[in-house]
């Protein structure tokens, strides 16, 4: 089966004739055509059993049709390159989405165009020989014969295409194609975008919401609406959302969620589509584990430092190491009491009686704590990256606390 993806063809048929074909070829071979049309449906009959069907009936006239109008055009476009195509154009999509209504394959309309050519050369080379034509005319021709085939047969794929994607279960199957080509990295070229989402009637929209839903065994109906793209069928299940979701859309999501979880991605321009599923996958997990506690639907939105922090814990942990390297002598309930405090300050920078009240207790434990950091860590916090570095560590620690202790981490 040859490539059912169109390609561009060299000048020729449909297009304007080389000019080393002379055009008075075609009056040689029109003379030819109610007999070559015959011979080429014998051949296609006998050597494709599919189509060896009654031909005073619907489909042998069709056949007929078919091979009449390709060997006509193919004439006309060798006498005038100006000649019209659309009905040749027509019938061969026409014969392509018969394949598909059908339900098969291309693999036995594109041999049929390949016997076609076979047989029409095979007369081809009889008139050279009868009329004595140049054999570099003869080559010529061949290669316009063979571009003249490719060129039928990207009709009738496009005709294929349209019927396919016409069908509910070929309109899933080109939606999700179609999500992939958006989300993957890299991602499609932005032309096979525009075509498929042509092919099945989609707006290309300026900015896409990704979605991560949680996935459940044995669910996989999709929870979107008919100008969203969902794929359900692996293990990380994800919709995508033409333009922001509004409190309307947010809704509809979360009726549809059947108590699944799910994370909405920031609204970002289509070419970004794969970050902002990321960051919905990540908001996603850190929401299974307990660190963002926000229900049912996490907004990737209102959690992005927590998303920026908790990135890539591996380099947090190594990070957590150096900053606290001076206290790795003390014991675990000493190095939290320390670290508590010391967050306390970081971020309120508050007397000694202030960071008490907050972590309840005395105001001289917060000043017994404050000169112990001050004498396990140094005027290090002099420094502005160290500081930072320290608060962002403290911060990740802290979320990490929290879903230990959440209800969510034990629920999974």
């Amino acid at each position: 089966m040859r490539d059912q993806h169109p390609r561009t063809l060299e000048p020729g048929i449909g297009g304007r004739p080389p000019a080393a074909l002379p055009v008075q070829l075609a009056a040689i071979m029109r003379s030819e055509l109610p007999s070559l049309a015959s011979e080429i449906i014998t051949e296609i009959r006998d050597k494709i059993p599919e189509y060896a069907r009654p031909e005073e009936g619907p489909y042998g006239q069709a056949l007929r049709a078919g091979v009449e109008q390709a060997l006509t055009s193919f004439f006309d476009a060798v006498a005038d390159p100006a000649a019209p195509h659309k009905h040749r154009d027509d019938v061969c999509r026409r014969l392509g989405r018969y394949e598909a209504q059908e339900g098969r394959s291309l693999d036995n309309l594109q041999a049929a165009y390949r016997i076609g050519v076979h047989v029409a050369w095979r007369r081809v080379m009889e008139l050279g020989l009868r009329d004595d034509l140049p054999s570099a005319v003869m080559s010529q021709l061949a290669d316009v014969m063979l571009a003249y085939m490719d060129e039928l047969a990207s009709l009738s794929l496009e005709g294929y295409q349209e019927a396919k994607a016409r069908s509910a279960d070929w309109q899933e199957e080109w939606r999700g194609r179609l999500l992939r080509f958006i989300v993957d990295r890299p991602p499609a070229p932005g032309r096979a975008i525009l075509e498929l989402a042509g092919l099945i009637g989609w707006a290309v929209p300026d900015e896409v919401t990704l979605v991560a839903v949680q996935a459940v065994p044995g669910c996989v109906t999709p929870i979107a609406g008919g100008d969203a793209l969902a794929d359900f069928s692996g293990a990380q299940p994800h919709l995508l959302l033409p333009g922001p979701l509004d409190s309307c859309g947010r809704e509809v999501l979360e009726a549809g969620l059947t108590g699944r979880r799910a994370a909405i991605g920031l609204t970002v321009p289509l070419a970004d589509a794969a970050d902002s599923l990321r960051w919905a996958r990540q908001a996603l997990a850190l929401a299974t584990a307990g660190i963002i506690d926000d229900g049912q639907v996490t907004n990737c939105e209102d959690h992005l430092v927590t998303l920026w922090l908790m990135q890539d814990e591996a380099l947090l942990d190594q990070l957590s190491r150096r900053q606290f390297a001076p206290l790795a002598g003390l014991t675990q309930r000493q190095r939290h009491r320390l670290t508590e405090t010391l967050s306390a300050w970081l971020e309120t920078r508050g007397t000694a009686a202030e960071i008490a009240d907050r972590l309840h207790v005395h105001p001289q434990t917060v000043r017994y704590r404050i000169r112990q950091l001050e004498r396990t860590l140094g005027d290090r916090f002099g420094d502005p990256d160290v500081r930072f570095a320290t608060e962002a560590v403290l911060r990740a620690a802290r979320l990490t606390q929290q879903a230990a202790r959440s209800p969510a981490t034990e629920a999974g």
